[in-house]
Formats: structure tokens, sequence, C-alpha cells
């Protein structure tokens, strides 16, 4: 097997797994830095145990990640090394807006990723921004319920507006949402998503689905209008499993 000519070979990172730096550059507080450690790691992750705040005696490991927020230029150079061309990445929204309703963006957030592109570009890598990671201001969910919300399709608009016009030019692929289809199986950690126990549960996470594919849908169009080259496309979090037989049943339990 012969791969295409242009043939984005790579690697990849997502911001809450390597940033760390949660406080520095004007940073807001995102659901996915609120995911413990531990035994009830898998509980905040579903949205069954509510946990919008740090809280003492748990260890939160995206608060430090791999510090690549004051290591990046090395990382890079690593990447390089490597022989990659591509280089997929994610972009925090509570570094562009902090609590993800303002009207002006976080300079700060915007110098840091323009400087990450750079780089990228220095070594001849493509950037291959995912822009939600999972990345959800936990202002959006304290105060608009996160993505149940219709209105965080306009957060969501002013957020892709603002990144593709600074961007324009340093990068040409896009994803707009990581493994959209998450939300089913870890609403907090997925989408910043918090179901009570009264809550009809399905309701609100294809809600959820059903707002952010729209937003997906509009920052695409966005794209093109900012910049025609702009590539657009989504992620699915997909396994390889087979239904045991062709039973109904057991090919939903397969998905």
């Amino acid at each position: 097997m012969v791969f295409p000519k242009g043939f984005l070979w790579g690697g990849a990172t997502a911001a809450n797994q390597c940033e760390g730096s949660y406080n520095k550059g004007g940073r807001g507080l995102a659901n996915v830095d609120l995911i413990p450690h531990g035994p009830e790691r898998w509980d905040v992750a579903m949205g069954t145990r509510k946990m919008l705040e740090f809280e003492e005696g748990y260890y939160y490991p995206a608060k430090q990640g791999i510090n690549m927020y004051d290591h990046f230029k090395e990382d890079i150079a690593l990447f390089a090394d490597m022989g990659f061309k591509t280089y997929r990445l994610s972009i925090a929204w509570s570094r562009i807006y902090p609590e993800g309703d303002e009207m002006t963006p976080n300079e700060e957030g915007l110098k840091f990723y323009e400087d990450v592109f750079k780089e990228c570009h220095r070594y001849g890598i493509e950037p291959l921004v995912t822009i939600t990671h999972f990345d959800v201001p936990i202002h959006l969910t304290k105060r608009y319920g996160s993505w149940r919300s219709r209105e965080l399709i306009t957060f969501y608009e002013r957020l892709v507006r603002t990144l593709f016009t600074r961007y324009k030019g340093l990068v040409t692929y896009w994803l707009t949402f990581n493994e959209v289809n998450m939300i089913l199986h870890a609403p907090f950690m997925a989408a910043g998503l918090i179901i009570e126990s009264h809550e009809n549960a399905d309701q609100i996470k294809y809600q959820a689905i059903h707002h952010e594919l729209v937003a997906s849908a509009l920052a695409t169009k966005i794209a093109h209008e900012i910049d025609p080259n702009n590539k657009v496309g989504c992620m699915l979090a997909a396994g390889a499993n087979y239904p045991s037989t062709p039973h109904p049943d057991d090919v939903f339990e397969a998905l």
C-alpha cells in the first residue's frame, strides 16, 4: 500500500491532556479540569457526581498535564524529530473566552496558540486544530447548563469567528468537535453536562448533541466564508465492536 501524495502523517494531543497551566495566561476553569483521578472519576465524568470546583482531597491531572504550555517549543521540536508532518491539537475554549460568554476574547490565549502554530510551520508541520476537545468553560455549565442550552450555539459561533479570523493563513485543517457522540457515554467530561437524578438523561444528552451538531454546521459555513481554503470536519468515537448475532438487540449493544 502506498500513501497518496500529501498524506498527513503525524500525532495528536488535546489541550486538557497536555497543556497544564490551568491558571496561567488569563485562562478560565473548564469542565475537563475537574475530572479527578480515583474511584469517583467516572461518576464525575458521567455528570452524576457534581464537581464544579476543585475539592480538597482529590488529584486533578489536567491541572499540570505535561506542562506543554511552558514547553511547547521543545515538544514541537520532538514532533519534528519523529518526522511528523501534521500535529492535531485542540484549543482550550477557556483560554480564548475564559467564561465562555464574554464579548471580547483573551489576547494572551490567542497569542499562545498563534505562537504554537507558527512554531509548527517553522518545522514544516501542518496544524490540524480541534476547536473543542470536550472543553467547556465551567461558567457555561453553571449559568446555562452547558450544551443543553441553545444559547451555547451563539457563544460557540463567537469562538469560531475569532479563531478563523485570527488564524487565517496559519491553520487550514479544522475539526469542530472531538467525538461528539461521547456525550452519550460521559456527559460531563464530553460536554459539561450535569444530569440530576430526576431528569430525563436521554433527552438532555440528545438535545445537547443536536445543539453541538447545529453549531458544527454553522462553524463550517463560517469557516468557508472567512477563508475558502479552510477544510473542516468532525470527529466520532468509534471502536471495532461487532454484534454476536444479526439480532437488532445485539446490533444495538455493539454500537
